[in-house]
């Protein structure tokens, strides 16, 4: 059976068909979890697990997990009434989205056949079961799903939800920054008279571009008379006019002219951060709306402290090809003080919650299923990955939390 289900707005509604979904339930206290379908109940046995029949006889699957590994537990009854589990042999093949089968042998404990491993997370499979009893063979076939839904990969794609494989990655361990775009030194000029004497022309305004080495003012010196021409010596924008034609000019600047391509960022680190920083660390900077970002460099740290707030100044040569960063501008960074590799490690941003787990969801062709995560070192970028989730295989990475608001919205989960 096919549900349809609203699966959220990014710019319209999008309607989405699901999968047929089935989800693991829990009796009482102390009790055996059977599995429940979503939409369709099953006839359950006195252990309140999945009873299969065939003429007289029939089997209870359950699984147990009350202090214990998921485990199962399977009951057999001969005309409903309880057999000795000696007097039956049962096996089980669970096949798993993307094809990966696992085998259960069952020995007898108490009133009841034991599965010999763990029933791993999550509780979702394809089942095939074969009792034999008194010489006779039975034969049982059922789908037990949870955390999946089915969408159409247009529609996937129309709500933004992304995928990429699961594979290595570099953790970086940083630390928090703050401060502001600042000119270099060789990027600013203050054009002075090299001789005192009064100013006879001036050939440039604010806002104006001049080039290296053109002239910018024409000055009549007072001692000589004699009248000299003042270049500019690097390429830039007038920033400010200090003077006009007739002025004498002294020490004050005439011009102040500035490159803004020649540009870093002064970040203002605290005592506890700066003994972690050193020149060279790569370091993501990045305005305070965040569209904006470049990895550069630690240029250098200035050796004193500022004596009101004991914060010290390190320096990062910001790449201003397109004038993106203007001086005074604020910014953010992150500075790396530390990498390590992770072998299997999935995007920060990926992990959602799941009844008690963290998990991410992996897609196989149209279809999506939870994976519940170990997880390790953890940061804003990458998280690690220790067990849940194979090397290569496709979870998704961004707008996760639709896949999650659906599978939740149809029910298709259990409690533990």
């Amino acid at each position: 059976m096919k549900m349809v289900s609203t699966f959220g707005r990014l710019a319209a509604i999008l309607v989405l068909a699901i999968a047929p979904l089935t989800a693991c339930g829990r009796g009482g206290a102390g009790a055996e979890s059977g599995e429940e379908h979503a939409e369709a109940e099953f006839e359950r046995g006195p252990h309140n697990g999945r009873l299969l029949r065939e003429g007289d006889f029939s089997v209870e699957i359950t699984i147990f997990e009350d202090g214990v590994e998921p485990q199962f537990r399977v009951y057999a009854y001969q005309e409903n009434r309880p057999l000795p589990p000696a007097q039956v042999q049962v096996s089980m093949a669970l096949t798993r989205l993307g094809g990966r089968v696992d085998q259960f042998s069952f020995r007898p404990e108490g009133d009841y056949l034991l599965g010999n491993a763990v029933v791993t997370e999550p509780h979702s499979f394809d089942v095939a079961v074969r009792a034999v009893h008194a010489g006779a063979t039975h034969d049982w076939t059922y789908q037990s799903y949870e955390g999946r839904t089915t969408i159409a990969a247009a529609q996937a794609e129309a709500a933004g939800v992304r995928v990429e494989a699961a594979g290595a990655a570099t953790l970086e361990e940083t630390i928090s920054l703050s401060g502001r775009v600042e000119l270099q030194p060789q990027g600013r000029a203050d054009i002075t008279a090299w001789y005192p004497g009064r100013i006879v022309a001036m050939t440039k305004s604010i806002g104006e571009r001049v080039q290296r080495g053109e002239t910018l003012a024409r000055v009549t010196s007072s001692e000589s008379l004699q009248t000299y021409s003042i270049p500019s010596p690097i390429a830039g924008i007038v920033m400010a006019r200090n003077a006009n034609v007739g002025d004498v000019a002294g020490a004050t600047p005439i011009y102040v002219v500035a490159d803004a391509t020649r540009v870093h960022a002064e970040f203002y680190v605290y005592p506890r951060d700066a003994e972690r920083l050193r020149a060279g660390q790569p370091v993501t900077v990045r305005n305070l709306g965040g569209d904006h970002s470049v990895r550069a460099t630690i240029e250098a740290i200035l050796p004193t402290a500022d004596m009101m707030t004991q914060t010290i100044v390190a320096h990062v040569e910001l790449p201003n090809a397109d004038g993106a960063w203007r001086p005074g501008q604020a910014v953010e960074g992150d500075a790396v003080v530390a990498a390590n590799a992770a072998p299997l490690a999935v995007r920060t941003r990926a992990l959602q919650r799941f009844r008690d787990f963290t998990v991410v969801f992996a897609r196989v062709g149209e279809t999506y299923e939870v994976r519940m995560l170990e997880l390790g070192r953890r940061t804003p970028e990458w998280t690690e990955v220790l067990g849940g989730l194979a090397p290569g295989e496709q979870y998704v990475s961004d707008n996760a939390f639709l896949i999650r608001a659906d599978i939740e919205k149809s029910g298709a989960s259990h409690d533990h």
